[in-house]
This record gives C-alpha cells, sequence and structure tokens, in this order.
C-alpha cells in the first residue's frame, strides 16, 4: 500500500513539473519585446500565423527556450549524479572542476578556432570536462577513492583552469573575447535550432544510461564497504556514473556557458518532492534543472527590456543564497 502511494504521488509530482516546464515554455515564447498572443503562437506553429509571429516563435525563442531546458535538464542530472558519488549535497559540477575543464577547452575553440561549428563544441567541452574529472579523480585517489578529497581537489583543479581562461581572456583579440566572456557568464542568448539538435542526442542517449545505472547509484550511497559487501563494483560503478555526470555537463556547457548553481539546486529541491530514490531523484532533477533555466532565461530577457541579463546571472543571484541556506541549515551534521 506505501509503495503504491509512493508510486501515486511521484506520478502526481511528475506531472506537476510537466505541466510547470509547459507553462515556462510558453510563457517564453508569448513575452519579450514583441509580445505574441498566445492564440497566435499555435498559428504559427502550424504555418497559419503571420509571419512576423512565425520568424519570432520559429526562428527566434522556441530554439532558445528548448536549448535552456536541456541545458539545465544536463547540469541538474551531472549535479544528482555527482551528489550520490561523492555523499556529498554540496557537490555539483562546477565544485569538482567538470565546468570549468568544459570551459577551458571551449573557450580556447572560441577564441583561437573561431570557425569551429557548434556541433563541435559539446565534443571538445566533453572532453575537457573528461580531462579535469580523470586529473581529479587520480589526485583524489589513495587506496580508495574518498569524497571529500575528491572535491578539495575539484577546487583546486577548477582555479587553475579560471586562470588559464583569464590568460586566454587577457591576451587575445578583443573581438574573439567579447564573444568568449558573453558564453562565459552562461546565456541562452542567439541559441538556435543548430544548438537544440547538437545537443538533443547527448540527453537522449545519457539521460536513459543515468536511470539504467540509478540502481548502481543507490549502492554507492551506502557506503565502499557496505557496497563492497553486497558484491558490487564500486569502482567500476563510480567510474561509469561520473564518465555520464561529466558528458552531460560538459555538453551542457558547451552549448550555453557556464550557468552556475543549477547542478546544486536542481537535485536539492527534487530531493526534498521525490525522496532519495536515484530513479525518481534523476527524473525529478531533469524537470527542475530545465525549468530553472528556462525561468532565468525568460527573467532575463523581459525584466528590463531591450536588455537582457544572461540567465548564468540570475540563477547565481538565487543560487548563492541558497548555498548559504544550504549550509546554515547542515551547518551541525558531521
Amino acid at each position: 500500500m506505501l509503495l503504491q502511494l509512493a508510486a501515486k504521488r511521484f506520478i502526481v509530482i511528475m506531472m506537476f513539473l510537466a505541466i510547470a516546464n509547459l507553462v515556462v515554455l510558453v510563457l517564453s515564447v508569448m513575452w519579450g519585446e514583441y509580445a505574441v498572443p498566445l492564440n497566435d503562437i499555435w498559428r504559427a506553429l502550424f504555418g497559419y500565423g503571420r509571419s512576423e509571429h512565425q520568424f519570432v516563435i520559429s526562428e527566434l525563442r522556441l530554439p532558445r527556450a528548448l536549448v535552456a531546458f536541456l541545458v539545465g535538464c544536463g547540469l541538474a542530472l551531472s549535479g544528482a549524479i555527482l551528489q550520490g558519488i561523492t555523499r556529498n549535497p554540496m557537490a555539483s559540477p562546477g565544485v569538482i572542476g567538470i565546468n570549468a575543464g568544459a570551459a577551458l577547452m571551449a573557450v580556447t575553440i572560441i577564441i583561437v578556432l573561431p570557425a569551429i561549428p557548434n556541433a563541435v563544441l559539446p565534443f571538445v567541452a566533453f572532453l575537457g570536462a573528461l580531462l579535469a574529472a580523470s586529473i581529479t579523480y587520480v589526485l583524489a585517489w589513495r587506496r580508495g577513492l574518498s569524497p571529500l578529497r575528491l572535491l578539495l581537489v575539484g577546487v583546486g583543479i577548477s582555479a587553475a583552469a579560471n586562470a588559464y581562461i583569464t590568460f586566454l581572456l587577457t591576451t587575445r583579440q578583443i573581438e574573439h573575447v567579447k564573444q568568449a566572456l558573453l558564453w562565459m557568464t552562461g546565456s541562452a542568448y542567439g541559441r538556435s535550432w543548430e544548438h537544440f539538435w547538437s545537443l538533443l542526442p547527448w540527453l537522449l542517449i545519457l539521460f536513459p544510461t543515468a536511470l539504467v545505472m540509478s540502481r548502481k547509484l543507490d549502492i554507492l550511497q551506502l557506503g565502499d564497504e557496505l557496497a563492497i559487501g553486497l558484491g558490487a563494483r564500486v569502482e567500476r560503478y563510480r567510474g561509469v556514473l561520473l564518465l555520464i555526470s561529466v558528458s552531460l555537463a560538459g555538453a551542457a556547457v558547451a552549448m550555453a556557458g557556464t550557468i552556475g548553481f543549477v547542478g546544486l539546486m536542481g537535485p536539492h529541491i527534487a530531493r526534498q518532492l521525490v525522496g532519495n530514490s536515484s530513479r525518481k531523484l534523476l527524473t525529478a532533477s531533469a524537470f527542475i534543472g530545465g525549468m530553472i533555466v528556462m525561468l532565468a532565461d525568460l527573467i532575463g530577457r523581459t525584466i528590463f527590456p531591450p536588455i537582457e541579463i544572461p540567465c548564468g546571472i540570475i540563477t547565481a543571484i538565487v543560487g548563492a543564497p541558497y548555498l548559504i541556506y544550504l549550509l546554515y541549515r547542515n551547518r551541525n551534521k558531521p
């Protein structure tokens, strides 16, 4: 009976999150410097609306909102996986150097090889994220992997990567630096169908893979000694899950830059709604992360028109106090 009630509650929560995401998506298409009535949205989507509405919706706002959703999904999923691997609720892609490694490679390509197409950026960012995660993993290894050492080494890797990025930004041509700086703030500005179709396969492959590995993630959260006692291949599970997390974060960072705190906020909000079961947590985190980035992009685009505030700034404004709240709430925990 309790399992049935929990399953029904999870379904209700996911339906609510799906509707909430749809509402934010519709508002993202409607609102802006050039408002589009709700009725005209459906006409434009099916090719019966006014030509200016079709252009604004199909070419500018809809792909931008969908890219923001996918980016939020990827970052929140990555954060949920990392929190499970490290057994640390403060873990996120930005903490253990994944975001910094992805940003390092992406900024290098943007500045040094600006002619590289957008479809290549996720692969380049993935390599940077994988390199940073691998270095962090190796340096944190000492007769096993300590979650605390993983976090501490990750902070150092992030600092080194950010120092290199600063060096690039201060020594290269101003035209390319401007583009990289806009990308570094974390923004969905100018994102098109090309970005959407480049990012979608990563989510379509990695999200189901993460769900398949969710039982393994539950086992890892029991602790290494107990997991090994149950016959689990701890390091193999951790390595595969870390690779999934790196891939998700790298692809998301490549498409929209370093949008902070989504990988922290999304899993925490999801945990409050659906509990600690990894399968439920990963699913809810994806929807919540997508909604956070879409909503941040909508607010940044409409709060002070025609000036646009990058969604990365909006998430930082909300995420920094949220992090302080989490630290305060967990101050007495070991």
